[in-house]
């Protein structure tokens, strides 16, 4: 039997031994929903004729065959025994089974449906980070071109694929009242598969890839990973680190690594005659993208002294990142000094060496609870438990631009006309039924900024923080006395909110005399009887034919 890598003590291996076993005992998750999609042998190659046409030739006999040439028209002197036509603008959109091809030429308009699409043209038709499935654009150079040809002809019969993120609209803070909110899903999606739909956005089953960065940057969990669900990793984190724990293990580290480039950026060590550092207990998720704050916290919280995401894969290690730093702000917060968190580039010289020289700092009391399926819920969760291992708990904790928790302020600009409560998403502002009365409960705040963009004083401004002391309890924002009507004293609103309209319509032609005026203060049943007995008007019993 080969020796040990000097990078493992014999007291670690039965504590690996251990984990893994753990691994194994845990119940199979629940199969995660599936999307279909059927190619039938329609290919269409766009692009240069000669290009186009001389795949298209060496093609028909195995598929339905599509040319659409740039350019333009030319005789063609055979029949190739398949459609040519020419375009002067296209446009790509779908999916692998239902792409769409449309264009137009001089003045006519064009469309085709495909299962694949081979793009010859420059620039290509969809410019994306991933490009949907059964769509290459291999450019110009012919062995590019062959080998694309290789891969679209995989693509033949029916083919599924998870539904790798759920979508709760009910949570969603992307827009209300068409003011902008959040928009990070849409802005990180490398597939294009988010777009927003008035209020709500749309997230495409077929277009999503599953890299699942969506759902690390989303503040509220309307977005959430499926594949495997947060709930099945968070059990698999905290069966494995109390196996190690029982098994005499000690500082151990949880390194989360994708299923593909992940792992394969493992098994690369092992070609080399070396290892993951001692103490290393290695995550397998399917995209290293979509560990987010609450699965790196939690397995901080369930007990591990280092929590690192090998970026093998990822498309933009950015958000995870930022994720890191949100994650170690929070734990410096409650004075858990060292490094806990770490994002590992796996394009660097030696990234495993310095996971070996990254210095283990005190890991903490194991948690009992569970990580949820609810985002918010599980950091709850996590806050209070770090709250708990903290020898001193500060009121507030500064966290930098971005964070999805925060304060609201509001200014003496405010009439209470409670627009902002109306926008609020997550239910942070509310207004009370017996008085103007604006207050906020901070835990719910998302940070969204959409009472800020929705209040017609600006009156709103936003501080990110987390706050630790009452934070279940709400505050008092504003409050003001009930303005009552000049005649019959019956309440009309909020003082401030019925000052601000007089102010603005006293200027008005329509309230130019001193009786119009006195009229914007009084309710809507005394102002129509003062109408009738104010006005030198003409009434019906008055009218002659």
């Amino acid at each position: 039997m080969p020796a040990q890598p000097d990078s493992f003590s014999q007291d670690i291996i039965p504590a690996l031994a251990a984990a893994r076993q753990a691994l194994l005992e845990l119940p199979a998750p629940e199969p995660v929903p599936a999307v279909s999609m059927i190619a039938e042998g329609r290919l269409a190659i766009v692009g240069d004729l000669d290009a186009a046409l001389g795949w298209a030739e060496r093609l028909v006999a195995q598929r339905e065959v599509f040319v659409l040439a740039s350019g333009p028209v030319v005789e063609l002197a055979e029949d190739y025994g398949f459609t040519v036509a020419f375009a002067d603008s296209i446009a790509l959109t779908g999916h692998l089974g239902a792409f769409e091809l449309s264009w137009q030429h001089q003045g006519q308009r064009g469309r085709q449906i495909a299962d694949v699409v081979l793009d010859l043209s420059s620039p290509a038709l969809i410019n994306r980070i991933e490009l949907p499935d059964g769509y290459l654009a291999p450019g110009r150079n012919p062995l590019d071109q062959a080998l694309a040809v290789i891969d679209l002809l995989a693509f033949d019969g029916e083919f599924e694929k998870p539904r790798y993120v759920s979508v709760n609209d009910r949570l969603c803070a992307h827009s209300r009242a068409q003011k902008a909110g959040c928009s990070n899903c849409i802005d990180v999606c490398a597939t294009a598969a988010i777009q927003g739909i008035g209020d709500k956005i749309q997230l495409d089953p077929y277009l999503c890839q599953g890299c699942g960065t969506c759902t690390t940057v989303c503040p509220s969990g309307a977005l959430s990973y499926q594949y495997p669900r947060v709930v099945d990793v968070g059990l698999a984190i905290k069966r494995q680190l109390a196996a190690w724990r029982d098994a005499g293990g000690d500082a151990p580290t949880i390194l989360f690594h994708s299923t593909e480039s992940g792992s394969k950026a493992i098994a690369a060590l092992k070609r080399e005659g070396r290892s993951l550092p001692a103490g290393f207990i290695a995550v397998e998720c399917w995209s290293a993208d979509a560990v987010g704050l609450e699965l790196l916290l939690g397995a901080v919280a369930f007990g591990a002294c280092r929590v690192a995401v090998l970026g093998a894969g990822s498309h933009d290690l950015a958000p995870l990142c930022q994720q890191a730093r949100l994650g170690q702000t929070l734990l410096e917060g409650f004075g858990f000094t060292g490094e806990y968190l770490r994002i590992v580039d796996s394009d660097s010289n030696d990234w495993c060496a310095q996971l070996g020289a990254w210095p283990a700092p005190p890991a903490l009391a194991a948690a009992d609870f569970r990580l949820l399926g609810d985002k918010r819920a599980s950091l709850e969760f996590i806050v209070d438990h770090l709250a708990k291992q903290a020898a001193s708990v500060p009121d507030t904790i500064a966290l930098p631009a971005g964070a999805p928790f925060g304060s609201v302020a509001v200014a003496d600009a405010c009439t209470l006309c409670m627009a902002c409560v109306g926008a609020c998403p997550a239910g942070a502002l509310k207004a009370a039924a017996d008085a103007p009365r604006l207050s906020f409960l901070e835990r719910n705040c998302l940070q969204c900024g959409l009472c800020a963009s929705t209040c017609p004083e600006k009156a709103i401004t936003l501080t990110p923080r987390l706050l630790l002391k009452d934070r279940r309890q709400e505050r008092l924002l504003r409050e003001a006395e009930v303005f009552c009507c000049t005649a019959c004293g019956k309440p009309m609103g909020a003082a401030p909110t019925i000052l601000n309209m007089i102010s603005k319509l006293s200027g008005h032609s329509m309230f130019a005399t001193p009786e119009a005026r006195a009229r914007l203060s009084m309710c809507g049943d005394c102002r129509v009887v003062d109408l009738i007995h104010s006005e030198d008007s003409t009434t019906a019993r008055e009218m002659t034919e």
